[in-house]
């Protein structure tokens, strides 16, 4: 079963599944070139919120001040899609290893005549849980901005709320809860092999139970996206980058090293924050 698991995506053509199907388990083959396709797409999200403010249309400042006094559906929906298509950008390329592990046993089961249910039913329950989680993080933010945490430009406007969360999401590295979810999101096979279904419904559970692996292994260094910036896109690219890296099978040293950067940015935002409101105390 372990060889299975390992097998080399180009070793398997996945020539058993539907042309559709195919192409899916093919594309998550590489997740790189998913990768370089999000950043590419939030890098042009950025450069047309920086347009329309270049064209001194007003509509971005509008929309986020609106959205600031919680009184326009528009900049509500303006966040809501922000976060839909941030979460999706950086947690794709991170869900490769599992849906291509999921075509590949599918496609197994295919030749042997076996009834298979198409991979894009476990990517529907995947997106299902960090669509949701886009939704909270809307809230969230609403809430952060009402209290003044965030400024209309959807920035931090306060070094201690940020240091707080680099240091919350460093500790979080730490924790058990962490290394159990990473462990299922890093080795999606037994899981598979353990809870294999045959219908839609059953195989669109075993995408949301995988989701819900991948939101509790990531949701704290998605908060960071708070403390630097919802439209931060360089930030969005390099955590994007290390949580994909994370589940592709490193070792607990990544993990804790990160933990260690997290947390050490955090100490200093926070030192930062303080020296600038006591600067008499400044060392």
């Amino acid at each position: 079963m372990q060889q299975a698991e390992m097998t080399p995506a180009p070793a398997h053509k996945l020539d058993h599944l539907s042309p559709a199907a195919s192409r899916l388990g093919a594309a998550f083959a590489r997740p790189k070139v998913i990768a370089i396709v999000c950043v590419v797409a939030l890098a042009g999200l950025g450069w047309f919120s920086l347009a329309l403010q270049a064209a001194n249309v007003g509509t971005f400042e509008a929309l986020c001040s609106a959205m600031a006094g919680g009184t326009s559906a528009g900049g509500i929906a303006l966040v809501a899609a922000m976060w839909g298509a941030m979460t999706l950008a950086m947690m794709l390329p991170s869900a490769a290893p599992m849906i291509l592990t999921y075509a590949e046993i599918a496609d197994t089961a295919a030749r042997k005549n076996e009834p298979v249910v198409s991979p894009f039913m476990i990517a529907a329950g995947y997106t299902v849980v960090w669509l949701g989680f886009a939704a909270a993080a809307t809230l969230a933010q609403l809430a952060l901005m009402r209290a003044t945490l965030l400024d209309p430009s959807m920035a931090s406007a306060n070094g201690l709320f940020s240091g707080g969360i680099f240091i919350g999401a460093g500790v979080y590295q730490f924790s058990a809860l962490k290394h159990a979810c990473l462990t299922q999101c890093q080795h999606p096979f037994p899981f598979f092999f353990a809870n294999w279904a045959t219908t839609p419904r059953g195989v669109f559970k075993l995408g949301v139970r995988q989701g819900l692996f991948c939101l509790g292994c990531c949701w704290a260094m998605m908060l960071v996206m708070f403390a630097v910036g919802t439209m931060n896109v360089v930030w969005m690219a390099a955590l994007g980058i290390v949580m994909t890296v994370e589940k592709i099978g490193t070792g607990k040293k990544f993990t804790y090293a990160v933990g260690v950067a997290l947390i050490a940015i955090g100490v200093a935002l926070v030192g930062l924050a303080v020296a600038a409101h006591w600067p008499g105390r400044a060392i």
